[in-house]
């Protein structure tokens, strides 16, 4: 059933006080998630026969390209407070190229792997292999929502429908993208350094 409310103004209200928080508690969840697959990981490595390789290069460049998209993202949202709802418009495609980018130099990563013998599962897989491609799959699929919220995001600024008052999808999208890329540096770095 649809709730009703006195106003336009009201209804922005409940939006505003309600989706950042909602963004928050998403956040928590996927910090907790991540958090378990780490210590997993630590954990399994501490037991042995642990394979030990140098991540590929390109884990490294997509990282300076997620880093990129994280400023045009800072930029919409900022011009989007500002309600230079153009500017704001162009910064959300920028964002989302990039983070298609980012996606397929992450494909790229894992061909390499495959190719240095490196894989999820098989007679030949080693547990290292394994938690590596699935710690960075499992970052790809939030990605990937990540994108789609740009997508939807992006369209909705073509089609005008924020403003200097109304652009909370722009905040809570750009919330979550924030996120993403902190996330990706926290797992990069732990993949490098807890070998």
């Amino acid at each position: 059933m649809a709730t009703i409310y006195a106003s336009p103004e009201e209804a922005l209200d409940v939006k505003r006080r309600t989706a950042k928080p909602m963004m928050w508690i998403g956040i928590v969840g996927i910090v907790m998630f991540f958090g378990g697959l780490t210590s997993a990981y630590v954990v399994r490595q501490a037991q042995g026969d642990w394979l030990y390789f140098d991540v590929p290069d390109i884990f490294f460049i997509s990282t300076a390209v997620l880093l990129a998209s994280s400023l045009t993202m800072f930029l919409a949202q900022w011009f989007a407070r500002k309600g230079n709802l153009k500017i704001a418009t162009a910064a959300l495609s920028v964002t989302t190229i990039l983070g298609i980018t980012f996606t397929a130099m992450q494909y790229e990563g894992w061909l390499t792997l495959f190719d240095l013998g490196i894989t999820f599962t098989g007679p030949e897989s080693n547990i290292s292999g394994s938690f590596f491609i699935g710690l960075v799959f499992a970052h790809a699929a939030h990605v990937a929502t990540g994108i789609a919220s740009l997508i939807f995001t992006t369209i909705k600024a073509l089609l005008n429908k924020y403003s200097a008052e109304n652009h909370i999808g722009i905040e809570v999208c750009g919330i979550y993208w924030h996120f993403l890329d902190i996330l990706w540096i926290y797992l990069i770095l732990f993949l490098v350094f807890i070998r």
